[in-house]
């Protein structure tokens, strides 16, 4: 399965939302994403605000590929910071923000 760090936001009926930074595997297809213990359709344009739902809640996402400046990954771009997954955190700060060495664990 292919697999990219991107960013994960739920949305729940709301503009914003709790946010993380993880990785997420595609499924063949690409039209199913795995994260964790969770997966999520493509809501193909349907979304209020939101791209993917929870196969199993129901519930909407906002999932994107993360930006090199970091400040712009949330939809509406909001300062405000993003937990990055531990087990890709090194990752994160080197192949994506250029910044190597950083360990922060948030964006």
């Amino acid at each position: 399965m292919q697999t990219r760090i991107m960013y994960i936001e739920r949305k729940a009926g709301e503009l914003t939302g709790e946010a993380r930074i993880g990785l997420v595997r595609f499924s063949k297809t690409g039209k199913t994403l795995y994260y964790r213990d969770r997966s999520f359709q493509s809501l193909k344009g349907r979304g209020f605000k939101a791209n993917f739902c929870d196969t199993e809640t129901g519930e909407e996402y906002w999932i994107s590929g993360c930006k090199g400046d970091g400040s712009s990954d949330r939809l509406y771009g909001e300062r405000v910071p993003v937990e990055i997954d531990e087990d890709i955190r090194e990752r994160y700060w080197s192949e994506i923000r250029n910044l190597a060495g950083c360990q922060s664990r948030f964006a």
